[in-house]
């Protein structure tokens, strides 16, 4: 299986504190892989690296088969990996509407027919009629879509996603959990979602990596 990520032999410290040691990753393409552990175990110290946000202090990240970590001539920054990411407190702008947060990545990016990609993809979601709202003024639930919105709408290949439904009740994350899955499908992404559920894990990702210590445990295919 063709493998879109894969981290050899990294490490990481942060304040003298041994984060991640020394572990070896290869993430497939077009799969959900869940990386399940406690809460400091190095779970979205690995989103971070992936994504550009931190550096590895050695090992090499691989990103569609192109080295993103060598060293710092070749260092791919966080904007140009085609990744999106979507933070357990959601991130988005109190003081912008649900439109103007889904747009903004595509004015930084200065694209075309930004009108119409923002109105798809309220379309998809089927959140079109709060366009014009802000975040306090919508449910988590629809919080969630909106974060998913705006990382999808600049068509990623990689979608993080650390700890999105914690904050949701265990209706609303079974309903999640359910489009989360056709989201893969629907814009051919590959997902790589943290958590500490291990319900969660196994009922929504293909493969599920243990992250214990800064060390991982690949476990087998559930799906």
């Amino acid at each position: 299986m063709t493998s879109i990520i894969s981290l050899k032999n990294i490490s990481k410290t942060f304040q003298n504190n041994l984060t991640l040691n020394n572990i070896s990753l290869d993430i497939a393409e077009g799969k959900i892989t869940s990386l399940l552990g406690n809460s400091g175990s190095g779970k979205t110290t690995i989103l971070r690296l992936i994504a550009g946000l931190e550096k590895p202090d050695s090992g090499e990240i691989f990103i569609l088969n192109k080295s993103v970590t060598k060293d710092e001539k070749t260092i791919i920054p966080s904007a140009q990996r085609e990744i999106g990411f979507i933070f357990q407190d959601l991130a988005l702008w109190s003081h912008m509407s649900v439109y103007d947060n889904i747009a903004f990545g595509l004015k930084l990016k200065k694209s075309q027919n930004i009108e119409q990609k923002v109105v798809e993809i309220l379309k998809f979601f089927d959140i079109e009629k709060y366009r014009n709202s802000y975040p306090n003024q919508i449910s988590g639930g629809q919080q969630q879509l909106v974060a998913i919105a705006r990382s999808l709408v600049l068509k990623p290949k990689i979608l993080l996603m650390d700890e999105p439904l914690s904050n949701l009740d265990i209706h609303l994350k079974e309903k999640m959990r359910i489009q989360i899955k056709a989201l893969r499908d629907s814009f051919k992404v590959t997902i790589i979602y943290v958590t500490h559920d291990h319900e969660e894990a196994f009922s929504l990702a293909d493969e599920v990596v243990m992250v214990e210590d800064g060390k991982i445990k690949k476990l087998e295919n559930y799906q």
